[in-house]
């Protein structure tokens, strides 16, 4: 069977090495959508199809994302070269394997570090011609390391050298300084290479892919969109510092009133009421020590004062904060519920937390704080707000309540009062509604 893949540029770079007799390791790694996982999927196709009987592995951190993921791009390579399941190969799920017809075998691995198989022994009685992992940046650099020790099926009778071709998007890990980092300083060893991707060298994406990555936070965009492998991982709060300070100088159009409050639920928590003009936060109170009762009192006498509708009340739900809502009859924020319309995130507060901070870098949200004590506390509070997992290509995720106690010696009430107004922002009351 004759195959003539159509490739882009960094395609063809990357199968140049895969061909070549001095590489041995090969990373295709940078921006989403620069055609990696086709390259690698396309790659381990050919040479099944080209040397009779080898054994070549696909592998990803879970096999579960690995047969959603990449196997869809695996079959779609197939269907483009008229390569037929039942004609040309079989699939077992049950075994995880694809052999093709003339007896070549690709196995698909779960490459994650498991406490209980610390040295990979689940991978020491394979013999394999080629490997091709995709997401590397998922995986331990041990696990890269002993796949490599077992390519060695079948190649002295074929004449080839053994390949192991990585993709990932950028990452601060072993990727970066075993790869790109010497690439740039022009210090990678010959047997390795770097291929950079970009959504720009793929001519077949959609027009609509990169301008749903343009819309990302910063971050993801500067890894997703534009490859940068020099992202600032250290610095990984949300919030622009000098546009979170300027918030609090901030005057924005009077609009509805609202009312948002997270009530305490045990310890030292504290209960803090927050009263909305439009996005200006323009009063806080704060109870220390309070019952269901007094809190919703608090929150009717602050409502029939300034006119505030009810639908236009909300309260954390979680804790006792169910009974206040239950008193007052008016909404409820769960902080681990589903994120609203569509959205890649981890729960509702997450998502609220992201728009937050970008309407803040904005300068779309304004806080009018005359106490200077609960000024500094939501100053300091709002800072703490941090991605967490950055490396990772799963659904966007900020630090814990936890975790940010630790650091700054208590829970962040106010914040989490003032987070929970992106609310209405998102469910559609805005013009953050996401369609």
């Amino acid at each position: 069977m004759e195959i003539t893949p159509t490739l882009t540029s960094k395609q063809k770079t990357a199968f140049k090495y895969l061909y070549d007799n001095k590489t041995s390791e090969v990373l295709f790694g940078g921006a989403a959508g620069g055609g990696k996982s086709w390259t690698g999927c396309a790659w381990i196709i050919i040479l099944c199809l080209q040397y009779k009987g080898i054994r070549c592995l696909i592998g990803r951190s879970k096999l579960t994302n690995l047969k959603k993921t990449t196997m869809n791009t695996f079959f779609e390579v197939c269907k483009q070269w008229n390569i037929n399941s039942g004609e040309h190969f079989t699939f077992n799920a049950g075994s995880s394997t694809v052999t093709f017809y003339n007896g070549s075998e690709v196995y698909l691995k779960d490459l994650y570090h498991y406490p209980s198989d610390p040295n990979y022994d689940s991978l020491g009685s394979l013999e394999l011609t080629a490997v091709f992992v995709d997401e590397c940046n998922q995986i331990t650099e041990k696990a890269k390391q002993v796949l490599t020790s077992r390519i060695r099926y079948k190649l002295d009778e074929y004449g080839i050298l053994p390949k192991i071709l990585l993709t990932c998007n950028p990452s601060k890990n072993w990727v970066y300084t075993e790869f790109y980092r010497p690439s740039r300083m022009n210090k990678l060893p010959e047997y390795r290479k770097f291929v950079q991707s970009l959504v720009t060298d793929n001519p077949f994406i959609s027009k609509h892919y990169e301008e749903q990555l343009e819309k990302l936070d910063e971050i993801s965009k500067q890894r997703l969109l534009h490859g940068n492998w020099e992202y600032d991982d250290s610095d990984d709060r949300l919030m622009d510092y000098d546009k979170l300070v300027e918030s609090f100088n901030t005057k924005l159009p009077e609009g509805e009133k609202y009312i948002t409050a997270d009530i305490a639920r045990f310890g030292n928590d504290k209960t803090v009421i927050v009263l909305w003009n439009g996005l200006n936060a323009i009063n806080f109170w704060t109870m220390d020590t309070n019952t269901v009762t007094e809190a919703a009192n608090k929150i009717k006498e602050i409502q029939m004062l300034n006119e505030v509708i009810l639908r236009n009340i909300i309260v954390d739900e979680d804790g006792i904060g169910g009974g206040v809502k239950d008193i007052l009859r008016c909404k409820g924020f769960i902080n681990n519920g589903r994120p609203l319309q569509k959205g890649n995130y981890r729960n509702l507060k997450t998502q609220c937390y992201y728009l937050l901070s970008d309407m803040i870098n904005k300068e779309e949200v304004g806080f009018d704080i005359r106490d200077i004590e609960v000024k500094k506390k939501l100053l300091q509070e709002l800072e703490q707000v941090r991605r967490k997992n950055i490396d990772k290509d799963a659904k966007l995720q900020i630090i814990g309540k936890d975790e940010i106690k630790d650091t700054i010696g208590r829970s962040p009430d106010y914040a989490d009062a003032v987070m929970m107004r992106m609310f209405y922002e998102i469910r559609g009351d805005g013009k953050y509604y996401i369609q």
